[in-house]
């Protein structure tokens, strides 16, 4: 096992880059080689990132690429920017076969181009051998962590229906209508209803695990008025009981650090700044509702991405991701 590794990342002034540079500063196997924006090349990290004052020096880059990935010590890049510009900056610049890649954009998430999908509580002996992984959407993690263990014993077999809600993290940097405070504050909205782009990877998952699957995954995602993490909560026929389900989903997940099964009913600070999910269930005449919570930011992004880089190098899986939630 590698004691130390050099990453590098690029679109580091966004939301899931600031929670990268966050995480793997106070990695015990990690150093940040290089934080590439460009927009705030040549600015200190903690002038955007303002909480990191103190806890680095570091300067973001707008450096050649080619110089960058050329570094021999280089081990391992995360791609942070927008989704289609990891495609592009991997059409545009030669990473060395020596270097991991990690995306957290959607573009491979088809596992496409030797990607594989990076959902450790689904395949992580695969990531474990992989050398491009494709990072889960905030969403999608939520989603398939409440259905995975159904699906692994083929009960998923009438329609799923989930209501998910999401903080404005979700939405990225970038100011739009539904993102400014005025709008966001003190509201709640609906988008995208039945078609949003993370049915295709949560889809695809199930179908990995339940031979077949074809039922329909009616979805309505949520806009919260709130900042950070992610509460969905899914419900389909169940012909088993309440215990019966409550030892599936445990048996499932005993092998995983990360998701847990709660006896009491859950809320989102619990998971707010960790890695973690809880995934609580209840029985109503016939339907097995799963709420299942995780922070859009962390285990929904740049902690799992760091999760899957600690897989492929030989890490403990939860290698500087023993993150204490907020809780009030």
């Amino acid at each position: 096992m590698i004691e130390k590794i050099k990453a590098g990342i690029v679109g580091a002034a966004g939301y899931t880059g600031g929670e990268l540079i966050r995480i793997l500063l106070n990695h015990p196997n990690a150093e940040i080689a290089f934080a590439h924006s460009k927009s705030q090349a040549g600015k200190s990290v903690h002038a955007t990132h303002t909480d990191l004052l103190g806890d680095t020096d570091l300067v973001f880059t707008g450096e050649d690429f080619s110089t960058l990935l050329s570094n021999d010590s280089l081990q391992v890049v995360f791609l942070c920017s927008g989704h289609g510009e990891s495609r592009k900056f991997l059409e545009a610049n030669k990473v060395p076969d020596s270097v991991k890649i990690i995306d957290l954009s959607t573009d491979f998430r088809d596992e496409s181009e030797g990607f594989v999908y990076g959902l450790p509580e689904l395949q992580k002996n695969k990531i474990k051998e992989a050398t491009k992984i494709a990072n889960p959407g905030c969403f999608a993690t939520s989603i398939e962590l409440a259905l995975l263990p159904l699906a692994q014993e083929a009960l998923i077999k009438n329609d799923v229906h989930v209501s998910a809600v999401t903080g404005s993290t979700g939405a990225g940097q970038s100011l739009s209508a539904t993102t400014h405070f005025s709008w966001r504050n003190n509201n709640a909205s609906i988008y995208k209803a039945f078609t949003h782009q993370h049915l295709t990877e949560i889809k695809m998952s199930v179908a990995k695990l339940q031979n077949g699957f074809g039922e329909a995954i009616n979805f309505i995602p949520y806009r919260g008025d709130f900042t950070r993490g992610i509460m969905a909560n899914v419900y389909t026929q169940f012909d088993g009981t309440l215990q019966e389900a409550i030892e599936l989903y445990r048996d499932f997940y005993q092998s995983h650090p990360f998701t847990h099964v709660s006896s009491p009913a859950i809320d989102l600070k619990q998971v707010v700044n960790t890695n973690k999910c809880f995934v609580h269930l209840e029985k109503h005449e016939g339907q097995l509702l799963i709420t299942s919570i995780i922070d859009n930011l962390t285990k929904g992004a740049s902690g799992q991405a760091v999760q899957n880089m600690n897989l492929i190098f030989g890490f403990p899986e939860d290698a500087g991701l023993r993150l204490k939630a907020v809780a009030f």
